[in-house]
């Protein structure tokens, strides 16, 4: 087996999804404009994507082994290829909701598949947090890219024009593409397959056997690591757009890239550790990292309240706080890769689809959570104040951090178990 392949293959479909899954803030502020949908309502989406996502994890997850990771993907990648090709010629708000949806439960399948999957290319536990932490990187990338192709779809003259879905054919193609190289990609996945059949379960065992791992200390702890993590990330990334259009006056197009600057930071903090992670233990790095991203609320969101009241249509115009706040992903990035890959290698290969699962469920939960608690903040007291709400959750992410760095060494003396 190809291990470079396969891993080429894992990233091109991180790459798609994540320009699907992250187009939700911009698709939020065009579903305002285009349907004359507030802010509340457009939240939902959010919901949409991610309680899909928890939903088909809590379902896939305990019997993914059995239908196989590449089989998943392929049909995760199948899914979104048919929708994304269908949207653009039904345009609506009840659209934008089936189509996220969908991506929900086809991500959920993809990123069980994949993260179980790095278990199978990666030699310890060394390498899979590194490799973890660049494919989150790379994901990233596609984040970034996601937001430079829908603002080149999107019509500042025109806010109230749907042809920026147009951009799903795109999508839709390079979906297939990813399709294409999976299905002639080998991936060996008969050691997993033989670990399950030795335990000789049923699919009922799978699924309980995924809720039982919730009772390990460990565990438990890490899935309010992971609810935290993405709770902070996602009701910043998915509401900055409407921050940058309606408290900073940008133009919708400008409001869209000037958001890809956290994509970026993200995805350049996520590389940055993982070379870090090599010399750096993890709890401190991601401690650090907490009180950075705490510090830079503190610093750039008062600048907002600073702003001149008046439109503003070119880059030169742009003021601080547009380039400065984003930053943020810098120091929020390392955190998810991290507890992930910490959690993951403390247990054995055969369990990771189950854990994946749990992951999958969990972060979805903080996502959802947090981009509609932000929303309802938003339009119930403006931008400014409803970003302050992420330093609630900073503040418990790091004791729960180092309540999972205290249970640590005690699973691993366990064997996992």
């Amino acid at each position: 087996m190809s291990n470079i392949k396969i891993k080429i293959s894992l990233f091109l479909n991180y790459f798609v999804f994540a320009i699907l899954l992250n187009s939700v803030g911009t698709v939020i502020l065009q579903v305002q404009k285009n349907f004359g949908i507030h802010q509340g309502a457009a939240s939902t989406l959010e919901a949409f994507k991610d309680l899909s996502i928890a939903f088909a994890s809590f379902l896939v997850a305990s019997f993914v082994v059995r239908i196989g990771y590449k089989m998943s993907m392929l049909i995760a990648l199948a899914l979104v290829t048919v929708m994304c090709g269908i949207i653009p010629s039904m345009p609506s708000f009840l659209m934008t909701k089936m189509l996220f949806a969908t991506v929900g439960v086809s991500f959920a399948l993809i990123k069980v598949s994949v993260f179980a999957t790095l278990g199978l290319v990666t030699k310890d536990k060394k390498e899979h947090l590194s490799l973890m932490n660049f494919l989150e990187s790379f994901f990233m990338v596609g984040v970034l890219t996601g937001y430079f192709i829908f603002a080149s779809f999107v019509k500042n003259d025109e806010p109230q024009s749907t042809s920026w879905f147009n951009v799903y054919y795109i999508l839709a193609g390079l979906s297939a593409t990813a399709f294409l190289l999976l299905l002639s990609t080998p991936l060996d996945e008969s050691s997993v397959k033989a670990a399950e059949q030795a335990e000789a379960k049923n699919l009922g065992d799978d699924f309980f056997g995924m809720l039982k791992l919730i009772m390990l200390p460990l565990v438990l702890v890490f899935i309010f690591c992971a609810f935290f993590s993405v709770l902070i990330e996602q009701s910043i990334m998915s509401w900055l757009p409407t921050f940058n259009n309606d408290v900073l006056k940008l133009n919708t197009s400008l409001s869209i890239k000037m958001a890809s600057i956290m994509s970026a930071s993200i995805a350049l903090g996520r590389f940055t550790a993982g070379l870090l992670s090599k010399k750096i233990d993890w709890l401190w790095l991601l401690t650090g990292c907490l009180l950075a991203a705490g510090s830079l609320v503190l610093i750039t969101v008062p600048m907002a309240g600073k702003v001149q009241v008046t439109a503003i249509n070119e880059l030169r115009d742009v003021p601080l706080v547009a380039f400065a706040f984003p930053l943020i992903g810098l120091f929020l990035a390392p955190i998810y890769p991290a507890i992930n890959s910490v959690i993951l290698s403390n247990l054995p290969a055969h369990k990771h689809a189950a854990m994946s699962g749990l992951i999958v469920v969990f972060s979805a939960l903080g996502g959802t959570t947090g981009s509609i608690i932000t929303g309802h903040i938003f339009e119930a007291y403006g931008g400014q104040k409803a970003f302050y709400f992420s330093l609630v959750p900073i503040v418990l992410l790091i004791i729960m951090l180092f309540i999972f760095k205290r249970l640590q060494p005690r699973t691993e003396q366990n064997g996992g178990h």
